[in-house]
């Protein structure tokens, strides 16, 4: 084997041990194992994945630079607390690339892909009795999956799941805090995929995709004013 084939593997192999290193964080990150301020220490990591701390520091570099970790002198990284005016910036930057991408990819769904979106809103009302905001807002972000995932526009849809991943880290699940907007928010599905299948102009199916994005984030201040007062 030459020289340049092995430098080439070595370089591929380090790049899949720290896209391993990358999905393991965000996971837990994610799934709330590892908590706002919790301590990432490279070489438990390291240990744990049976890895060098290369692929480790590599993974929080790029995590760090999605706003997911910060890293502080003589602290070293931890996962980023919960900034609320991240969640606010966030929740207004979705509703408006969320609305233009849903809007794009109207005319390009399926009688199939209604019947799933139906199918996953049905579970979301399901869900309401015994309310889990946890694995109700997995379906939620299911169910928008698919009415937003056929967007032509590569960059936008983009865009779109890095805002979606955003929300993830910053907070689990907006309706543990405003549970009353869970009902609505499946009322507003269904208005808005009879909409798409009406064959209405894009803007409109635009507006009504960014009403709905806001009108959650509208329920979430509503609550923290009352609950500050």
């Amino acid at each position: 084997m030459s020289t340049a084939t092995q430098g080439q593997q070595s370089t591929e192999a380090a790049g899949s041990k720290s896209e391993q290193a990358y999905a393991y964080i965000k996971e837990r990150i994610q799934n709330g194992s590892y908590t706002p301020g919790f301590r990432l220490v490279l070489g438990q990591i390291a240990k744990q994945l049976g890895v060098s701390v290369v692929p480790v520091r590599e993974a929080i570099r790029r995590l760090e630079a999605e706003g997911a970790v910060t890293f502080e002198r003589n602290v070293g990284a931890q996962v980023a607390m919960v900034d609320e005016r991240e969640y606010f910036f966030t929740m207004e930057t979705l509703s408006l690339v969320e609305g233009a991408a849903t809007a794009l990819s109207a005319q390009f769904l399926t009688p199939a892909d209604f019947a799933a979106a139906r199918g996953i809103n049905t579970e979301m009302a399901d869900c309401l009795e015994h309310f889990d905001p946890h694995r109700f807002t997995e379906l939620n972000r299911a169910f928008h999956a698919v009415i937003f995932e056929h967007c032509p526009n590569p960059h936008l849809l983009d865009l779109v799941h890095r805002g979606w991943d955003r929300l993830t880290m910053l907070r689990d699940s907006t309706f543990s805090f405003v549970p009353g907007r869970a009902r609505e928010s499946v009322a507003e599905h269904e208005r808005l995929l009879a909409l798409m299948e009406s064959g209405v102009p894009a803007l409109e199916i635009e507006l009504a995709a960014r009403a709905h994005r806001t009108g959650t984030l509208d329920a979430l201040l509503s609550y923290q004013a009352d609950h500050h007062a």
